[in-house]
């Protein structure tokens, strides 16, 4: 064939193999992922037999990295990310010291320079936003309290990562670097980078606001569906582009700011829909590539080294982050979740290596030991989240440890001594105080119906005191939870929590303390609601049933109305 077809044979062997070993893995009952990983070893160099384009591979994978936080944008708005800055922030920098330290402290002890053992640390302090998102929506936690701390933490890290590609150069000389730039003011690069990156967040909040919205009203309106799904890939792709070329902002966080200016779009659901099949294709395509670096000889060759680097990732980043967010006071599973969320790198690891190489910094090893801690934190991921349960339980079987991790001594996990007790006798226990419940509460408070709210959300429970309003923070699967609410005293129990895989035990708290309690339950497809009905669940609202109950509804009454009209 005389025409190059590079591009066709790297995705046809990408996609083949991914499948073939992705459909293995899974029989096996292995997370389909490691089977994408294995693919990419496959076609990477370091194997023998058919070798794919790693160029192509690397940015048909970028476009993957860009589309999946465009979509999480699109369910994630500048109130949620703003809700989080309290434990988001700090816990992020703290974590990245905490790691950064161990690494460098580690590479320093193997005879590294300073230099290198510092690109060496930071490397291995940021997780990848592509395997946190996969893992958040596989367990359908992207929407709750924990997946959005987890999603603020990357963003911070996301944003520090920038600063130190930024400032990386012109530091180099100071590192020990042969091959620094040299002649940069450092606190002028700083300052530019700043004014960059504050510049962009500006303009997506106060232009992006404005003008994504329109365009996409736009082209909806012409009643092209491939006009619309190609109106919301181009303003992914050229959005996060432009924000790299024009901002210095990597593409991940330009693609993720876009995908929240577009939220305010009536449509930004159906964006999301339309653009799911691409993203779970190109997700696949940024593992394979991850794969095609690794190089399985170094696992042979440095095995106690690659051994420290893995700990460090799964180990000392989860413990490190566990504890910070157990020091701000929030549950036991919140303090998990982020923890696991964190106990992998990814795709800025390579950049800041393939950087710190580039300016001599970083020795060939290291980027070897990075891709080995990468490729194997990866393929752990999923059995890390799939021990948070197993941990859980361990823990809150042993009352003593139990308390000593979720701090009862919290002001904010009990009701004040000042509460009226009419909010404490036939009152409605509602946990969960995000969009449906926010709405629940309001009938409730219209109709001068008592309630008392339960959220995992240390700040939104502050708020609502602030306002009067009765509620609890902490974990309501956990019954002290429920018990300060007094359970026991109300009415009924309604939980409004998109995460629905703690519902039972909290069902059977809730009955142990108060067995005529009604219970109704937020459900999300009809064989969950059927599983929570035979858990003695009274009620299980579905979105879609209810969705159509109210427009047929409405047709009906309107078309009754009408005929009484024409009499």
């Amino acid at each position: 064939m005389p025409h190059n077809v590079t591009l066709i044979t790297t995705l046809a062997a990408g996609f083949g193999l991914a499948l073939l070993l992705g459909f293995g893995a899974a029989r096996l009952r292995l997370p389909p992922l490691v089977g994408y990983l294995l693919a990419g070893i496959l076609l990477g160099p370091a194997t023998p037999g058919f070798v794919a384009d790693g160029n192509i591979a690397g940015q048909l994978a970028e476009i993957g990295v860009m589309l999946l936080m465009f979509g999480v944008g699109l369910h994630f708005s500048l109130d949620d990310l703003l809700k989080v800055r309290k434990i988001a922030l700090p816990g992020a920098v703290v974590q990245m010291a905490v790691a950064t330290t161990l690494g460098a402290g580690v590479a320093l002890s193997w005879g590294w320079s300073g230099g290198g053992a510092l690109v060496f640390g930071l490397a291995l302090s940021v997780a990848s936003t592509v395997v946190l998102l996969k893992a958040l929506e596989s367990r359908q936690v992207l929407a709750t309290v924990n997946g959005r701390i987890a999603i603020g933490w990357l963003v911070v890290e996301d944003l520090a990562m920038v600063l130190v590609l930024v400032l990386l150069p012109p530091l180099a000389g100071v590192l020990g670097s042969a091959a620094s730039e040299g002649g940069q003011d450092l606190w002028r690069t700083l300052g530019i980078t700043l004014l960059r990156v504050g510049g962009f967040i500006a303009f997506m909040l106060v232009v992006g606001r404005r003008v994504f919205p329109w365009v996409l009203w736009q082209v909806t309106k012409t009643g092209s569906r491939e006009l619309f799904t190609l109106c919301v890939v181009a303003a992914a792709v050229s959005i996060a582009y432009g924000s790299a070329q024009l901002f210095g902002v990597s593409f991940a966080l330009g693609a993720f700011f876009a995908g929240m200016v577009l939220r305010e779009s009536e449509f930004s659901h159906r964006a999301a829909e339309e653009t799911l099949p691409l993203r779970d294709a190109f997700a696949v395509l940024f593992f394979v590539s991850v794969g095609m670096l690794f190089d399985p000889r170094v696992l042979l060759q440095q095995p106690l080294q690659v051994l420290v680097v893995v700990a460090i990732i799964v180990l000392g980043k989860s413990v490190a982050a566990a504890l910070l967010v157990l020091a701000f006071r929030y549950p036991l599973n919140t303090a998990l979740t982020v923890s696991a969320s964190l106990a992998q790198i990814g795709e800025f690891s390579f950049i800041l290596a393939g950087l710190g190489m580039k300016l001599g910094l970083l020795p060939p090893e290291g980027q070897s030991l990075l891709l080995a801690g990468a490729l194997i934190s990866i393929a752990l991921n999923p059995l890390v989240f799939q021990a948070i349960e197993p941990v859980r339980r361990w823990v809150h079987a042993r009352p003593g440890l139990a308390s000593t991790l979720e701090r009862r001594d919290d002001p904010l996990a009990e009701l004040p001594m000042s509460t009226d007790r009419k909010y404490l006798s036939k009152q409605v226990v509602l946990v969960g105080y995000g969009r449906i419940g926010r709405r629940i509460a309001q009938a409730l408070g219209e109709r001068e119906i008592p309630f008392v709210v339960a959220d995992e959300n240390r700040e939104l429970v502050e708020k609502l005191r602030e306002q009067g309003m009765p509620a609890v923070s902490g974990d309501a699967t956990d019954p002290a939870v429920l018990i300060q609410a007094h359970v026991a005293e109300a009415r009924m129990l309604v939980i409004a929590t998109p995460e629905t895989i703690d519902v039972r035990r909290m069902v059977e708290t809730a009955r142990t303390l108060n067995p005529s309690i009604e219970v109704v339950v937020r459900g999300t497809n009809e064989e969950e609601a059927t599983l929570l009905e035979a858990a003695h669940v009274n009620r299980v609202f579905l979105g879609e049933d209810e969705l159509a109950l109210s427009i047929s509804r409405h047709v009906v009454e309107r078309i009754e109305a009408g005929a009484r009209a024409t009499q």
